[in-house]
């Protein structure tokens, strides 16, 4: 209050009227306030809905939840987990099948991690839940040695952990809060590094075999979770184990996801829906297409070789792009 009023107060020599301009300015104020306030009110229904229509989309077209399921949300206490949750919830009540939710963290004993946070949040939420609490912060320590990274065998380690506590809930799916670009960001690492063409897919069947893994933010942008986040205020917990290791692979091609929305606005969707429409016919995976068998049938086909036709792609502006990839 007092820099406003150091901000605004007149010059003693100033005339009269610039009391008058102050008046106007303050009688502006409120309506102005109120226009911006239904502004991000409206904003924040606008994403509401498209963040409810994508997640329904998503368990619709890969038949994610069905009439009876019991769907354990995994919760991290970062953002997308949060928002997972929230609009599970948001659907719940609307979805023309039952289906319960039990929200579940695992709690790893991460120095300073600030464990009532997600149990007071959860409470609020009317949904039952579950804190599992084990120590594989120390395991990670000691196995992995310093400086090199720990997202492996944690992965590991909480997937397992997950599993056993799925099936004392006994919860028939569980729900992880992977959005869309995580789901780029594996398919690029997969090639970068791994020599594969091979992302997260929006439900699998576990390691074990005995549990259905579902994503229902697979359609979701990360930047719409990161929004979502901040406009519903979510205790936000960062995860001080892997989470904030510098130059890991992932957070690079991150960023390079990031930067290419910015600078060449629709290249992710393509990116997003081309791991929708695969022509096994017109790559080099043997296993998937008979290229040895392959002969000519005299017949003319829609799916016949078309490589020498020019395509019609956009002219190549966004190439240097690319140079943002300076991993390894």
């Amino acid at each position: 209050m007092n820099v406003l009023l150091q901000a605004t107060a007149p010059d003693a020599a100033a005339a009269p009227t610039d009391w008058t301009a102050d008046a106007d300015a303050t009688a502006a104020a409120p309506a102005a306030a109120a226009t911006s306030s239904a502004r991000i009110e409206r904003e924040a229904h606008k994403l509401e809905k498209r963040l409810c229509r994508e997640v329904g989309r998503a368990i619709v077209d890969f038949n994610m939840i069905e009439e009876g399921d019991k769907v354990m949300v995994c919760m991290s206490g970062g953002k997308d987990s949060y928002t997972m949750l929230d609009i599970l919830i948001k659907l719940q009540k609307r979805a023309p099948i039952h289906f319960d939710l039990v929200a579940v963290n695992l709690d790893q004993k991460q120095p300073g991690f600030p464990e009532h946070v997600l149990p007071e949040y959860l409470a609020t939420t009317g949904v039952p839940f579950h804190i599992e609490n084990q120590d594989t912060y120390s395991i990670v320590k000691r196995v992995v040695p310093e400086g090199k990274t720990t997202c492996g065998l944690c992965s590991r380690l909480r997937r397992g952990i997950l599993y056993r506590v799925a099936d004392e809930l006994g919860c028939t799916k569980i729900a992880l809060g992977h959005h869309r670009d995580d789901i780029l960001q594996t398919m690029l690492l997969n090639m970068f590094f791994g020599g594969k063409l091979k992302s997260m897919p929006p439900k699998l069947v576990s390691d074990d075999g005995r549990h259905v893994v579902i994503r229902p933010l697979a359609y979701v942008p990360e930047k719409d979770t990161a929004r979502w986040a901040q406009q519903q205020q979510f205790p936000i917990i960062p995860c001080n184990l892997c989470g904030s290791q510098e130059n890991l692979q992932r957070q690079v091609v991150g960023e390079m996801l990031r930067d290419w929305d910015k600078r060449f606005p629709g290249r992710i969707e393509n990116m997003f829906n081309a791991l929708q429409n695969v022509v096994p016919s017109h790559l080099l995976d043997g296993t998937l297409h008979d290229f040895k068998h392959l002969k000519a049938t005299g017949v003319a086909s829609e799916d016949g070789d078309k490589a020498f036709d020019p395509e019609s792609f956009p002219a190549a502006t966004g190439l240097p792009g690319l140079q943002v990839v300076q991993l390894g």
